[in-house]
């Protein structure tokens, strides 16, 4: 599994509030909240991203609530998968229960810039900057929570 597209920086400590403001949380509908993702820290983000644009940001991504509808978002807009230098633990595993794909790379999230293009091989865990030409190694996931991700998240592999 891979993507490929520009990058989006953000810094340390984006809280679910800022990722969907708690106020449009009066619906179900992913399509309708993707529609409000990112916009108290990037008022043009929805009409920028891109099917496989990255997320790259620092230190304790997804900290704040615990609910499931951050990562949704997030994976509804289009994004591809998300780099971080960290990420809060119940952010981490919304994002595998809703099959949003998620690495930790410190070096990645501090080098790539606003606008790089990147690509992500998930079953290796390289990411390269293509821009630069720069190659970084994170952590693969292993292969049953790969398994989650590419089916969907965790319901849609129970299903299966």
């Amino acid at each position: 599994m891979e993507t490929r597209g520009k990058a989006f920086l953000y810094p340390d400590n984006v809280d679910t509030d800022v990722i969907i403001p708690a106020r449009y949380l009066n619906t179900a509908d992913a399509k309708e909240l993707a529609a409000h993702c990112m916009e108290d820290i990037d008022k043009t983000f929805v009409e920028r991203v891109e099917c496989g644009d990255v997320i790259v940001a620092g230190w304790n991504f997804g900290c704040g609530s615990s609910r499931e509808h951050a990562p949704l978002v997030i994976k509804t807009a289009g994004v591809g998968c998300v780099i971080a230098k960290s990420f809060a633990r119940i952010f981490y595993r919304n994002a595998i229960n809703i099959g949003l794909p998620i690495l930790e790379c410190e070096k990645a999230a501090s080098e790539i810039s606003e606008g790089d293009r990147v690509h992500v091989d998930f079953d290796s865990g390289v990411i390269t900057n293509e821009t630069t030409g720069k190659c970084y190694k994170a952590q693969p996931f292993p292969a049953f929570i790969q398994n989650i991700i590419k089916k969907g998240g965790l319901l849609a592999s129970l299903k299966n």
